[in-house]
Parts: C-alpha cells; structure tokens; sequence
C-alpha cells in the first residue's frame, strides 16, 4: 500500500510539487523508494514546480514535520500516523548539519542612528521602481567593476535565502527560513540580536516609527502573523494574525505610510485543492492596514468582494466552494498622489471564474474600498486538481496560471500623465493608465510565458526605460534574457540574450532570469537561476561585471554556507555597497543558505 504525501516547498503563485511516497512491504532504502517514486517529479525541469533532491535534503527534520503537523502540508500529513511523519522527516533530514553555537556577535551595543543612505522595504520607495539614486547608492556605474565581496552570513538549516535584506541606519535587516530575524551590522556582518517568529519570514523588512517614536522592525511570516520588533534589541512589540485560514500567508513586503502598515496576504490553498476529498477553495488575497501605533488592523479589504458559498459536489462527492484565489504575492505600491494602493493578483482557485484574478486592483489607502480593477488574463483558474489524473477539483475555467506575482510600478510621464507597468507570467508587459481606471496604453511581449515563466518576481524602472528580466525556465536552454524598453511607449530598446550556464549538467541550472532586478544610474542588476549576478550598462545591455555565487563561503557567523540560484529577491544597494541573498530551493532552483556584501 502507496500514501502519497505533497509539499509546498515556498514559491509564486502556482508554488512547487514534492511527493514521497511511504511504503510498507518489502525493506527499501532511501535512494531507491525516492527514485522509484519520486524521480519523475523532482528532475530538471522542474515539473510541477518540484524541488530538487539537493534541496529537499537541505531541510532540518523540525521544519518537516512543522509542515507535515501545522503548516502548507497539513491536510497531507493528517493521513499518515505521528511515527510516518516522523519517518518521514527523518529520511530527508539525515545529512542536515547540526546547528552551531552562534558566532560571529558584535563587540560593541547596537548604535541607534539615522544615516542619509537606505533601502527600506522591497522596492527602496513607495512606488516600487527598485531604482537607487546615486547618492543613496554610494556606487557610480564605474564603481561596478571593481565590486568585490566584503563578507558572507550563512542561514543555519535552510535551502534557500529567501528574504530580501534592508539597510537602515548602518544596520541590515533580514528574515530567513527557520523564522529567525537578523540584526547585523552592514559592514562586517557582525550581528547585534535575533528574534524567532513563528514560522518562516520571507518578506522584505519595512523599517517605521511606533509608539514612543520608537523605530520598528516589521515584517510577515508565512503564518500569516505579523511582527513588529524594537530595532534596538529585537524585543516584539506587537504581533497581530491578519488571515485566519489554515494556509494563509505573507510572502509580499509591507508598505508604510503615516502610521498606517499595508500588509499584502497571499496563500497555498492551491495545493490543498489538489485532494479530492478538500472542500475547495475558501481562500480569498486581501490587504490589511495595520494602525501601528495601536497595534491593530485598521481595515481589511479582501480581492474578491464575494464570500466563497458552495457551488457544486466533485466527483467524489466533495462539496466545493468558489470564488477563491486571487491572492497577492508582491510589495503594494502606493499613490500619495490620489492616496491609492495598487496590488497586482493571481489566478483564481476555483469556480466560478472572477474578475478581480490575474488583475491590477486599486484601494483607497484610507478606507480600503475598491476604486477600480483592471483584470489583464480572463479565466484563469487553476489548482493542483488540475494537473492530477482525477481533476476532482480542478475549474471548469480552466487557465495557465499566469499570475502577476510582481508590484506594479508607478511612473510619471513628460507632461504631468502617469502610468502603471506590471509585469505578468505570461510573458506580457503592460503599460496601464492608473488616471483611466487601469486603461491598457500599451502591451509588450517579451516571452513565451506559462506558470514558471514570464516574468516572474519583479521589475526595475529608471527615468526613461523599465527593465525586465524573463524567466521562460521550461524552454532550458531559450530561458532567460533580460529587456529594456520604453516607458512611454513599450518599444523595445535592447535586449541582452541569456549566458549560457557554467554549471551546465547540474540539476537547477539554468539561464533563466527570476530574480527581481535593482538600478543604479548607467547600470541594471539582474541575476540568474545559474547563481550568477551580473550587472549590465543601462544603455545597451552589455554586461560589465559578474560574480558566480555558486560555491562555499567561508562565514562570518560560522554556519556552513554556499550560493545557489538567484530567483526571489534582487541585490540590495545602499551606502557603497551591495548584498545579495544566493540559494532558492525551490521552483527547481539550486539550494543554498548564504547572504553576501560587496563592495568597492
């Protein structure tokens, strides 16, 4: 007898496959249950989104069974008895190293200042341009060839390195993969305090004053909880739960304006829906603004205005539900302008189809009413059913799943006209009106698309181009690529061809280019799933320096660390230096746990 077990192993929109089988019968061993089960799923490329072997192998036996027992794998995992789970848990985790005494503390107390360089949040301002002036930078595009790596910090028992750092006042900022929240010093990596959330914080730290004009440390987790700490100490001042279903999370940045903190909910219901016998789907995206002086929310608006009801029985005899889905898996940009949040969304879950999936959505940052809403792909409907030989739950709106998983960004043109450029999995860019109520000004194809292609984590804007990187990771050796094109009009200005891979062969490599991109003036950073950042001239797409993270790193914190691909967050610049997370195990990219600095 075969029990069939699926887990989320953290991603966009879609997420990733793992299934391993428990066996019961004749004695295998590991290696031989895992290829006779589960090879199919988990080899390159990444079919259905599957890890790879090295990265499911990267994870601590307690992450495991948290997933299997309270998290992502829940529903699974209830099938299997508590010794299963922990067999389970144990066969993955056996070479996992065993955590380290800290090392690596700061001699001298945390020093509270201000300094005139930063990057706050995910996309360094309000709008989500991911553009640093060159003051703010401390790095002029002749500075970028002599970058050179400073120091390295190693995510003990982890597979990927997920959260994008922020630097504010000297100090980096950064969650990671077993929960744990870093305060380290920006120049030699020396850290000044930790802090264990209750589960993995993979978002972008937003830095902001409190009450007692204290700064704060506030972030989400992938329970859906979300923190606000003392930036001094890392004491927790208030943590407030924002969704209540059981796979409710946060995988997008927090925005603040004034005292108000607009958090962005996504979740995993997509998997859950993949069992005949789970009553799909109830799951709706939502923005919360949080009052962070009272530590409350303040409003909630949900993306889909209708409450899932039942619709009609599978085949199994399973009530269903619908309308879900439409979460939101990036940063919020915000309009101080017209006082506007716009959010972009994903793919609905389930019958029947709606307007408010695959679609830019503005909300009144006072109140949380929806001012208009601009869907870009019509019946996109989708869940793990959809891909399993039963469909049970799959819609009968079937689509692609090609979320837009990026935050818009908001730009002014010559003449006092603006504009909204999002960009989606299905390789569309869109240049949209946000003065017109999302009125299409132009659309530019920059690739195949699909669930993993497309683009896929997020743009870059200067003053007269937006820049976008391509991932189309399916087509192997066609994946990749990176565009310049015109703001104003969408025409394409250049475009650098992918690099053929060094670490070609190995299982995760590839050229495709994930990962969001950053901008400093003359220059465009953008790295690959083959663990290689590079940077290239604004002007005509040539590369001008390159620096393969795809080894180990001796670390100042004394964890065992080394690089992997480069997928969800992009490089940090701020004050003369860069730092750039390497290593996502997921979406079938290479495994790795280590944050580097650069500089000149």
């Amino acid at each position: 007898m075969t029990l069939t077990m699926i887990r989320i192993l953290f991603g966009l929109g879609t997420m990733m496959l793992f299934v391993l089988p428990h066996v019961w019968g004749a004695p295998e061993d590991g290696p031989a249950i895992f290829q006779k089960n589960c090879a199919m799923c988990h080899k390159d490329p990444p079919v259905n989104r599957a890890p790879l072997p090295e990265a499911l192998m990267k994870m601590s036996g307690e992450q495991i069974l948290a997933s299997l027992e309270r998290g992502s794998m829940k529903e699974q995992g209830a099938a299997l008895t508590a010794a299963q789970r922990s067999d389970v848990a144990a066969f993955l985790s056996k070479n996992v190293a065993k955590t380290v005494a800290p090392a690596g503390l700061c001699a001298s107390g945390y020093e509270a200042r201000t300094d005139s360089t930063y990057w706050n949040g995910w996309g360094v301002d309000e709008v989500n341009t991911r553009f640093q002036p060159a003051r703010m930078a401390g790095l002029q595009s002749a500075d970028v060839p002599k970058l050179q790596m400073k120091w390295a910090f190693g995510f003990p028992g982890a597979a990927s390195a997920m959260a994008q750092p922020v630097m504010y006042g000297g100090k980096l900022y950064f969650g990671s993969q077993d929960g744990t929240m870093f305060a380290v010093d920006a120049k030699t990596g020396c850290t000044f305090w930790t802090f264990k959330a209750s589960s993995t914080a993979r978002t972008a730290v937003m830095i902001g004053t409190v009450s007692n004009a204290r700064h704060a440390v506030m972030f989400g987790d992938v329970n859906a909880n979300v923190y606000a700490l003392d930036a001094r100490d890392g004491k927790l001042i208030w943590k407030i739960k924002v969704d209540d279903h059981p796979v409710a999370r946060i995988t997008g940045g927090p925005r603040m304006s004034g005292s108000r903190l607009y958090v962005p909910v996504s979740s995993v219901e997509e998997v859950s829906g993949g069992g005949p016998k789970y009553e799909c789907c109830k799951f709706r995206g939502s923005v919360v603004a949080i009052d962070v002086e009272a530590g409350k929310v303040a409003w909630k608006t949900y993306t889909i205005p209708d409450p899932p009801a039942p619709t009609r029985k599978n085949a199994v005899g399973t009530q269903l539900y619908g309308p879900a889905g439409a979460a939101i898996w990036s940063a919020p940009t915000l309009d101080l302008k017209k006082r506007l949040i716009y959010v972009g969304t994903g793919n609905a879950y389930a019958d029947p189809a709606t307007k408010y999936s695959d679609a830019v959505i503005a909300m009144d940052m006072d109140t949380g009413a929806v001012k208009w809403v601009k869907q870009l792909a019509e019946g996109d409907g989708w869940n793990f059913a959809c891909i399993n030989p039963n469909k049970a739950n799959c819609p009968t709106s079937v689509g692609p799943d090609v979320d837009i998983g990026t935050s818009p960004i908001l730009k002014s043109l010559a003449g006092g006209k603006r504009i909204l450029l999002v960009g989606q999995k299905s390789g569309m860019v869109h240049g949209i009106d946000p003065d017109a109520e999302g009125k299409i000004l132009w659309q530019t194809r920059v690739g195949a698309g699909g669930a993993l292609g497309g683009v896929q984590w997020g743009m870059a804007a200067d003053e007269d181009n937006v820049y976008v990187a391509l991932s189309d990771v399916h087509l192997r050796e066609k994946a990749g690529g990176l565009f310049a094109l015109k703001i104003a009009t969408g025409e394409k200005v250049w475009y650098a061809p992918p690099v053929k891979p060094a670490c070609q062969g190995k299982f995760g490599c590839s050229p495709a280019q994930m990962a969001p991109l950053t901008v400093i003036p003359g220059v465009v950073f953008s790295g690959a799933m083959d663990g290689v950042q590079r940077a290239y001239d604004a002007t005509t797409g040539a590369i001008i320096w390159q620096f393969d993270t795809l080894r180990e790193f001796e670390t100042v914190n004394g964890v065992k660390a080394k690089g992997g691909s480069l997928s969800a967050t992009g490089p940090v610049i701020a004050g003369g230096m860069m730092f750039l997370g390497s290593g996502y195990g997921a979406l079938g990219g290479m495994a790795g746990n280590v944050l580097l600095a650069f500089g000149k």
